[in-house]
């Protein structure tokens, strides 16, 4: 059981880093490597809600009808 969770929690590490990487988040690998999961988790974060089209409050205009 021990096994199952750490690989699962290392295969998840590496497809962070790999996402990471191929939209030029970081430079190279070695930086990431010595990122934490979570601390990974919170830059895909960030960079899936800097990339999305509606994560600008301001982007979403309400207008009244009258």
């Amino acid at each position: 059981m021990e096994n199952i969770l750490r690989n699962a929690v290392e295969q998840r590490r590496k497809t962070l880093i790999n996402i990471l990487l191929t939209f030029k988040i970081f430079e190279n690998e070695e930086q990431l490597s010595k990122f934490s999961l979570t601390e990974l988790e919170n830059e895909y974060k960030r960079l899936k809600s800097n990339s999305h089209p509606h994560s600008d409050t301001g982007s979403i205009q309400w207008k009244k009808k009258i």
